[in-house]
């Protein structure tokens, strides 16, 4: 069998992958990647080195933790903060999955001289006829994560096993407690790993200093001055709570203009719309489409978003138009759309501007 790197977070999902993996007959080899550093006793959830490293003596596997704090800042906690800056939402675990967690797997994957990497995720990674691989939604919808692994390469998922795709949380849970796996009951992270206290504004302010945007207007849809916001990284597109000002009436945020500093207010009617434009697209069942081809798809807008049927439509620049059979509400610029053929497998993704 091969030689199985798989990367131990702490929590109940990468031990049960890893146990599965071991009992398959691979050699296992558990890894943590430290990628964050609060600076005082805090670690990110993402990383918790005392569980991962009790995991891996409980399998009988080897242990390696790896430093990867610079890669993380630089290539997640940055551009989540610059995002925010500039008025977006972003979703850092979509960075972070192949610009840290797989680079630093592979690069460590050819150290150890080890076959494939491994992770928790519940997805399945298919090997296509045409050659191409993807990764397909997990048996168990209310568990899959293909959403969160759009962005990863074909050579990284050619070298990358999932071994949860058939299983749900509640069949995780058991197998840990049946292995005596410290962590079964171990609650899942709902946070973003590296804002221990889900106090992200705090976060930004503290990292962004002067950067971080000041207070603006709450506008109308017609420019009409309505209030005074308290800066543009408190709000996010549908956001109808936290406003800190009352209107007499249901206002939801329907834009944040970086530029003017403005937050642009509208009734709920007006967060739906039948076009959804992304740029940074990546493509994992196809090669790519050419400017003004089309393909029919289902398309989810967020993370918890049922995928709906729509049409992708390529556009010069590598921009990608989404239209929908039916309006789809808030979709938010940062945030990421998500396309699937009818096997549920990945056809591709793109970051939401407009």
């Amino acid at each position: 069998m091969s030689k199985v790197l798989i990367g131990l977070s702490g929590g109940v999902d990468s031990a049960v992958a890893a146990f599965l993996l071991k009992e398959q007959g691979h050699d296992v080899i558990g890894v943590t990647l430290r990628t964050w550093d609060s600076g005082g006793d805090e670690e990110s959830r993402c990383c918790e080195i005392d569980d991962a490293r009790d995991i891996a003596r409980v399998l009988d596997i080897p242990y390696h933790p790896f430093n990867s704090t610079l890669d993380f800042k630089e290539k997640v906690v940055d551009p989540f903060i610059n995002d925010y800056i500039a008025g977006f939402t972003p979703n850092p675990c979509i960075e972070c999955n192949p610009y840290v967690k797989w680079a630093k797997m592979m690069y460590y994957m050819q150290v150890l001289e080890a076959d494939y990497v491994a992770t928790g995720h519940y997805a399945y990674v298919d090997h296509l006829d045409n050659g191409r691989y993807t990764v397909r939604k997990a048996l168990h919808a209310e568990k899959d994560q293909t959403y969160m692994l759009y962005k990863l390469t074909q050579n990284q998922l050619a070298h990358t096993l999932m071994p949860l795709g058939d299983y749900s949380k509640d069949q995780v849970r058991e197998i840990a407690a049946r292995h005596n796996i410290s962590v079964a009951n171990k609650p899942d992270s709902q946070e973003i790993c590296f804002v221990p206290d889900d106090d992200y504004c705090s976060f930004i302010r503290c990292h962004a200093g002067n950067r971080v945007p000041g207070e603006g207007n709450f506008v109308d849809e017609e420019g009409n001055v309505l209030g005074r916001h308290k800066g543009i990284i408190h709000y996010t597109i549908g956001q109808r709570k936290g406003l800190g000002i009352a209107f007499g009436r249901p206002l939801f945020v329907k834009k944040i203009d970086a530029e003017k500093n403005e937050v642009v207010l509208s009734d709920n009617d007006s967060l739906f719309s039948y076009n959804v434009l992304c740029d940074r697209v990546n493509y994992l069942s196809i090669e790519g489409m050419q400017p003004g081809e089309t393909l029919r798809c289902k398309s989810k807008i967020r993370y918890r978003h049922e995928a709906a049927d729509a049409t992708l439509r390529s556009l010069e620049g590598g921009k990608l138009a989404i239209e929908f059979d039916q309006p789809v509400r808030a979709a938010t610029p940062g945030q990421s759309a998500v396309f699937y053929d009818d096997a549920d497998r990945v056809i591709g993704g793109g970051r939401i501007i407009g």
